[in-house]
């Protein structure tokens, strides 16, 4: 472990350019790898480049987690951010320094709402997964700690108003990563309601919507996190034991909802990271989920027909490469109100991400759930195609017939890892069942709990689903594929 609180406050001074420890300015809900890969490396960079002088505090927000860990290791741990970009391997090192001390709230509850009388405190960040911004009714202010994370928020929340009194100046910059869509005003709509169920003065309220701010954010950054199947030679790379060590793909992109003001305060245009300060994130998010879960999702079905059982596999070879590549640059990025440009960049980085070699990605993983990602994350460019071109997207077309394929759970003497509802499994179990290609396809389309819509509709798709179902059947998925372009791509 590393020894003293001597080695933090020297690498401290050294990356914040001043002689005492760093203050509190971020208080952080989770201590998980993601967090530590992704807000904690953030403000460090900001401290190294800009002087930002920002400290963590750590709040441990279930009652078994790492902050026993963190302390004992005064804070510090290793990030190792290792993969590709424009082809060339990238393996970074940065040992993480700003944390300055964990609370477990479960154990030491005076010492968390003593965070709510910091001075210099700005910034509240959290991660505390999607199930974790949930209004709980059966939460109390006077439990110690409440269950949620909203209702141990509202506690600290509303300990700092009372202890400064209500001042403006005092209120919080509030910005939650947890991966749902608008997640600052859901945790602010949840904040508002606790403080009506636990009465709380409408000073409170009023200081909470007027003084605090809320952000919602888009992050993006895979954190495989501690890596336990090659620890002997990551514990090679460094001259001391670091049992937090964390593991990230160099890619980085936070998306923030805010205006100048926020840039002002958070000056990340000052540094070479990704992060972005909009009024609007709606169309990063829409980008993210099209190009790069919805390239993820089409492909998954198409390359594991096809033999290949990671993402990296799939950009190694060249058919599969192909036909990514076309589905993203030719028929996904064509459907968004972006740049071209800006979005062939983007485009660029996600191909580079899926050739990592340092992350493992199954396809039968990424499978899980594919017929409501499909309808989420690739229907839209599919229709929009359509509606833009008058014509069917072959790629994208093909996809949603190896997709149909893909439920039918054998193929070529295999079994496929479907990993999906009952209720999904059960409907393509049923409809398999009939050798008519045509009804399977009519059923599928059909199945308003699918899509929301009946997808016969659209012109001239049931007819080349069936064409590309047959081909399939009848010559497996590169020579289907072939004369699937030929009858269609025109």
């Amino acid at each position: 472990m590393f020894e003293s609180n001597a080695v933090k406050n020297k690498l401290n001074r050294a990356n914040s350019g001043n002689t005492t420890i760093l203050p509190i300015k971020v208080l952080q809900f989770g201590e998980g790898n993601f967090l530590r890969a992704f807000v904690d490396y953030a403000f460090q960079v900001l401290n190294k480049e800009v002087n930002f002088n920002a400290g963590i505090a750590v709040v441990q927000p279930l009652d078994n987690g790492l902050v026993p860990m963190l302390n004992e290791q005064d804070g510090l741990y290793t990030l190792f951010m290792n993969g590709v970009k424009k082809g060339e391997k990238i393996q970074e090192m940065e040992l993480i320094t700003n944390i300055v001390k964990g609370v477990n709230t479960y154990t030491n509850f005076d010492d968390f709402l003593a965070l709510a009388k910091e001075e210099a405190l700005e910034f509240v960040i959290s991660n505390t997964t999607e199930a974790g911004i949930e209004y709980v009714d059966s939460d109390r202010s006077t439990i110690a700690p409440p269950k949620s994370f909203p209702g141990k928020l509202s506690v600290l929340l509303y300990e700092r108003y009372k202890h400064f009194n209500g001042a403006a100046s005092k209120g919080l910059t509030i910005i939650p990563c947890e991966l749902i869509n608008n997640n600052a005003d859901t945790l602010k709509e949840v904040l508002l309601k606790l403080a009506d169920l636990w009465q709380f003065e409408e000073g409170y309220k009023n200081w909470l919507t007027t003084s605090c701010s809320f952000h919602n954010t888009l992050v993006d950054r895979i954190v495989p996190g501690y890596p336990r199947n090659e620890i002997e030679e990551y514990n090679n790379k460094i001259e001391y034991q670091d049992n937090l060590m964390v593991t990230a793909e160099p890619f980085f992109l936070w998306v923030i909802e805010g205006d100048e003001q926020l840039k002002a305060k958070l000056p990340f245009h000052k540094t070479n990271l990704d992060v972005k300060i909009v009024a609007d994130m709606q169309p990063y998010r829409t980008r993210k989920v099209r190009i790069l879960n919805g390239a993820h999702t089409a492909l998954v079905p198409f390359s594991i027909l096809f033999g290949n059982e990671t993402v990296k596999q799939t950009l190694d070879n060249p058919f599969t490469e192909d036909f990514v590549t076309k589905v993203i640059f030719d028929e996904i990025n064509p459907t968004l109100p972006m740049e071209k440009e800006e979005l062939d960049l983007f485009a660029e980085e996600i191909l580079d991400r899926f050739r990592n070699p340092f992350i493992k990605h199954q396809l039968a993983d990424i499978a899980l759930n594919s017929i409501s990602k499909f309808k989420v994350r690739v229907l839209p460019s599919l229709l929009e195609y359509v509606e833009m071109n008058n014509k069917l997207p072959v790629h994208l077309t093909f996809s949603m017939a190896c997709l149909i394929r893909f439920y039918k759970k054998e193929w070529q003497d295999r079994i496929l890892p479907i990993n999906d509802t009952k209720d999904s499994i059960s409907f393509f179990e049923n409809t398999w069942k009939s050798s008519d290609i045509e009804y399977v396809v009519k059923q599928t389309l059909s199945n308003i709990d699918f899509w929301e819509q009946d997808l016969n509709n659209v012109q001239g798709l049931q007819k080349a689903l069936v064409f590309a179902l047959q081909q399939l059947e009848q010559n497996g998925i590169e020579v289907g594929f072939a004369n699937f372009k030929k009858q269609y791509l025109f």
